[in-house]
């Protein structure tokens, strides 16, 4: 499906085998939607099921949440205890009741509902940049019914201090601290930016990363040279980003346990495919949904299909057939690719 024919009806046989495994759960296909606004209630949950995605990863809820209730509980504690001389027996109970539901126990019901609702896997999410004692909320997670729980480690060094290894090892430690408190598969969604993305991952399996999300996005602001003032904003993934998820896809593929997901620019059939030729396990998606609608979930799966039928192989045929070859040198395959692109760039744009 080219970008021009994104809401061209495909009508295909239902009987190309799409079934896939992630992280050890099966899927029914390898199109799953990504943590996002169509992921905030049940309803809409259902919805994306409806329209035959294999899993659902729920929007997330963030470390700075969980900070701020905890903090409003304690303050409340507090005003308590300076209110009542049977404080100690009575606050902690008042003080809960007297902040409402918490944005933790409203996420964790829809977890808990969508979960008996749905027949797919639904995956908790989870973002943070510190450790702390946020990462037991996976906890219940698990104890709600989330099939897996997925870890956003959204984190920007300010401090110019901090070396890549702190770094580095903040993520190590974030995932071992979700790891000592489930027993169902965590992914990890991290970012490209790292001085060697490819130790990163390593280290990452190896302290038991049961998937690998590639990437997160960082919200970058802009300046409104009018009013002279940094602006935040967000927009919708293009398809250019893919390139980077897919070929990091490439180079891990066959060379880690975990599993591998491509996350951004997923937009067309087109994408889906280029992911899994990379070698990605399933190929995730959000903002093409937001900007078609969930149904759209369907027409990429029998894109998907069709492309299989037509092609004449099996998805595990499919996948993995462009991921760098296990005896070839990562970093040589994709200098070559390098020098490839930049004489092709000189032939067609030089004089």
């Amino acid at each position: 499906m080219a970008p021009r024919e994104v809401n061209a009806q495909v009508t295909v046989p239902n009987t190309t085998d799409l079934s896939s495994n992630y992280m050890g759960l099966p899927l029914r296909n390898p199109v799953v939607a990504s943590a996002g606004p169509l992921a905030q209630t049940v309803d809409s949950i259902k919805t994306l099921e409806d329209a035959g995605v294999g899993a659902v990863v729920m929007h997330s809820l963030f470390e700075e949440q969980l900070r701020y209730e905890s903090e409003q509980i304690v303050q409340q504690t507090e005003e308590q205890s300076e209110s009542f001389a049977e404080a100690l027996s009575y606050f902690p109970v008042t003080a809960i009741a007297s902040v409402g539901a918490t944005l933790s126990s409203q996420y964790l019901q829809v977890l808990e509902d969508g979960a008996k609702a749905l027949e797919i896997p639904l995956i908790g999410s989870l973002n943070g940049a510190s450790g702390g004692t946020w990462t037991a909320e996976a906890r219940r997670m698990q104890d709600a019914g989330a099939s897996a729980i997925e870890l956003n480690i959204y984190l920007v060094p300010g401090d110019t201090s901090i070396t890549g290894r702190e770094v580095e090892d903040r993520h190590v430690e974030i995932l071992r601290a979700v790891k000592d408190v489930v027993n169902i598969p965590v992914a990890v969604k991290l970012s490209p930016y790292f001085s060697s993305f490819g130790e990163v991952a390593t280290s990452l399996c190896d302290a038991g990363a049961d998937g690998l999300v590639m990437f997160n996005r960082f919200l970058q602001p802009d300046i409104d040279v009018n009013k002279r003032e940094v602006v935040s904003g967000f927009e919708l993934s293009s398809p250019e980003i893919g390139r980077l998820p897919r070929t990091w896809a490439a180079v891990l593929s066959g060379k880690v346990k975990s599993s591998l997901a491509v996350s951004g620019g997923v937009e067309t059939r087109d994408d889906i495919v280029k992911g899994l030729l990379a070698g990605a396990d399933v190929v995730m998606t959000t903002s093409a949904l937001v900007r078609h609608g969930a149904a759209y979930a369907g027409r990429l799966i029998d894109g998907l299909r069709d492309y299989l039928r037509r092609s004449d192989l099996t998805l595990d045929q499919l996948r993995g057939m462009l991921a760098v070859p296990a005896d070839a040198s990562a970093s040589e395959y994709e200098r070559s690719g390098y020098v490839s692109a930049i004489e092709k760039a000189k032939r067609r744009y030089g004089v």
